[in-house]
C-alpha cells in the first residue's frame, strides 16, 4: 500500500465533490483535471489546506436539475487524493487526483464557497483501499480492444499497454475510453475488479460491433 493511502478510520466523513459527468476517477486509478472556476478552485485550495481528499461523482443526465441549475448526482462517486498540485500563469490549478475508496452518498450538506458537500459511507467499499489482484480475462480485453482502436484509426503504443498489470489495464481503460455516463457509472459500480474487467471487455465489443464516432482515448501513444 502507498504510504500516502489513507487507513479505514481516516477517510473524511464529509467531503467536498466534483460533479463531472464523464470523468470517471477508479480506485487506485489516477485522473488529471485542469481546475478554473470560481468555486472548484475555492474546493482546491480548501481540500489542499484539510487533508488531500475530495470526491469525484458523475452528474445523472436521466434525472431533471437541481433548482440551482446543477445536476442531480448518482449515490455512489469515488474519493481522491490529490497527489498532485500545479498553478498556472492565468490562474489555474493544474490537479490529479488518485483514487482512494468508492463512497455512498448519505446526504446532501450545504455548500461551502460555492461547491457541493456530502455525508459520505465507504462501509460498502473498503476492500477498495487494497489493491486488487484476482484475475481478469486479460487476453478477452486485448482481444476486444485491438478492433476498438483500429475502428477509429489511432495508433497505440501495444508495448506499453501489454507491459501494465492486470489492474492497472482495467482501470486505466475504464478511465480514459470514451464510454457513456452511465456505462462509466456501471464500470465504478462492479463490485470486483474481475466483474469490472468483464463489463469493460463487453463495452469494447459492443462499441465494435455498433461502430459510431466515438472521441479518442488518452492512452499512451
Amino acid at each position: 500500500m502507498s504510504p500516502f493511502h489513507p487507513q479505514p478510520e481516516a477517510l473524511p466523513e464529509e467531503i467536498a465533490i466534483f460533479p463531472l459527468s464523464g470523468a470517471l476517477l477508479l480506485p487506485w486509478g489516477r485522473l488529471p483535471l485542469n481546475i478554473f472556476e470560481p468555486r472548484y478552485l475555492a474546493m482546491t485550495e480548501d481540500a489542499l489546506a484539510h487533508g488531500r481528499m475530495l470526491g469525484m461523482i458523475q452528474g445523472d443526465p436521466a434525472r431533471p436539475k437541481r433548482p440551482d441549475g446543477g445536476p442531480q448526482i448518482f449515490s455512489v462517486g469515488c474519493l481522491g487524493r490529490l497527489s498532485s498540485f500545479a498553478e498556472t500563469d492565468d490562474g489555474r490549478f493544474l490537479i490529479t487526483l488518485t483514487g482512494v475508496a468508492r463512497f455512498r452518498v448519505v446526504e446532501e450538506l450545504a455548500m461551502r464557497r460555492g461547491y457541493r458537500r456530502i455525508r459520505a459511507d465507504y462501509a460498502p467499499f473498503l476492500a477498495d483501499l487494497e489493491p486488487e489482484t484476482l484475475p481478469v480475462p486479460r487476453t478477452e480485453i486485448m482481444t476486444a480492444l485491438r478492433p476498438y482502436f483500429a475502428g477509429r484509426g489511432m495508433e497505440v503504443n501495444w508495448e506499453a499497454i501489454e507491459a501494465l498489470s492486470d489492474a492497472a489495464l482495467v482501470t486505466t481503460l475504464c478511465m480514459v475510453c470514451p464510454f457513456t455516463v452511465a456505462e462509466k457509472q456501471a464500470l465504478l459500480e462492479a463490485d470486483t475488479l474481475p466483474e469490472r474487467a468483464g463489463t469493460l471487455a463487453t463495452l469494447l465489443r459492443m462499441a465494435v460491433h455498433d461502430g459510431g464516432d466515438l472521441p479518442p482515448t488518452g492512452l499512451p501513444s
